[in-house]
């Protein structure tokens, strides 16, 4: 599989050992693909923080939106509490609900005592209604448990994958990218890693490595023909930032509101029709943030270990720089896809970037 840095484009910071927010201990991912007949492009990702062994202990997070034209579950309990627990799950925009009844069945399955008091899952979309038929009922709850039994750690496939079968970006096929980065702290070191489900900006707008190389690629570009439905620029994209560095709930919303300053370095500049919903979490300090009715055994006070806010500035630098080697990866890891109604979205021509546009 191809990725950007294959490419020898020059991107800064240090990448994890798979570039992933797979590098991250502890975190998993995983996919249920749906390409079916003529107008099925769908799917389901799972991104699991803590993994399934360690799935309700919670992880301190915080989410932001640059353009709410999109849906993210959970929000206004990771708001109030800045804890998350459960798998977060990115689908297309109308099978949500099918998402949110799917984790709560894998939870009842694997462990019905973390389901004994209430649950409120995480699960964000974007719209693939160019490629797939997004008013079908295809994707059901047994598609959302199966991406959460799929999930690993190391190396994941992008593209075409999971909830991003059928997205498409700056014109060309997009979908599912990840990216990692290392950041000292004193004597100790940490992995930001990103996942994007990519699925917005117009032509014009694509800049790879500060090049403004969408100026240079207009030809072939069947979304440009406005008849089918929407204007260039729409469809919406899903960020979550993961980290083990230990953050307050407060500094990872910090993190989730960098991530625009990273696709911003990919040309968009955020289409109005375009959901761009961020969340971020820490996997550091469990047993921290937790929210359970009372028990006689819990201690009466809880504590976390964090990074100062005046040495949080590297962390910041390295979303920045996954973000945009994420969205990069899920362009240069595809193919050309055909979908509903015989809409073709071309991939990114890669041999003639390389020879000069």
């Amino acid at each position: 599989m191809t990725r950007a840095r294959d490419l020898g484009l020059a991107l800064g910071g240090k990448p994890g050992p798979h570039n992933a927010i797979t590098d991250i201990p502890g975190v998993e991912v995983g996919y249920t693909t749906l390409i079916e007949g003529s107008s099925v492009r769908t799917g389901v990702t799972a991104i699991l923080p803590r993994g399934r062994s360690q799935f309700d202990v919670p992880c301190s997070a915080g989410t932001f939106s640059l353009n709410g034209n999109g849906e993210m579950t959970g929000r206004a309990w990771l708001a109030e509490t800045g804890s998350l627990t459960l798998p977060v799950l990115i689908t297309s925009t109308h099978s949500v609900g099918q998402c949110h009844r799917g984790t709560i069945d894998w939870v009842v399955r694997e462990r019905p005592d973390a389901a004994a008091e209430w649950l409120l899952p995480v699960v964000a979309e974007t719209w693939d209604g160019y490629l797939n038929d997004v008013n079908a009922p295809t994707i059901r709850t047994d598609h959302a448990v199966a991406a959460i039994d799929a999930a690993a750690s190391g190396p994941i496939a992008e593209g075409s994958v999971g909830g991003g079968t059928g997205m498409t970006c700056y014109g060309f096929k997009g979908g599912t990218g990840t990216s990692s980065r290392v950041v000292s702290h004193g004597s100790d070191s940490y992995t930001v890693g990103a996942l994007v489900q990519a699925n917005f900006g117009s032509r014009p707008e694509l800049t790879v490595a500060g090049s403004h190389l969408g100026a240079e690629l207009l030809d072939d570009n069947p979304m440009a023909d406005t008849n089918w439905l929407a204007p260039a620029g729409a469809g919406s994209v899903i960020v979550v930032i993961g980290t083990d560095a230990p953050l307050l709930p407060g500094q990872c919303t910090a993190l989730a509101r960098r991530v625009p300053l990273g696709l911003a370095r990919t040309g968009t500049t955020g289409s109005h029709f375009s959901g761009d919903l961020f969340l971020a979490f820490s996997t550091a300090n469990a047993g921290a943030l937790t929210s359970h009715f009372p028990r006689p055994d819990d201690e009466p006070y809880e504590s976390m270990r964090f990074v100062p806010w005046g040495a949080i500035d590297p962390f910041f630098e390295a979303v920045v720089q996954a973000v945009e080697e994420a969205v990069l990866n899920a362009l240069v890891a595809n193919d050309e896809m055909v979908g509903h109604r015989g809409h073709r979205v071309p991939a990114l021509p890669l041999a003639r970037w390389q020879e000069g546009a």
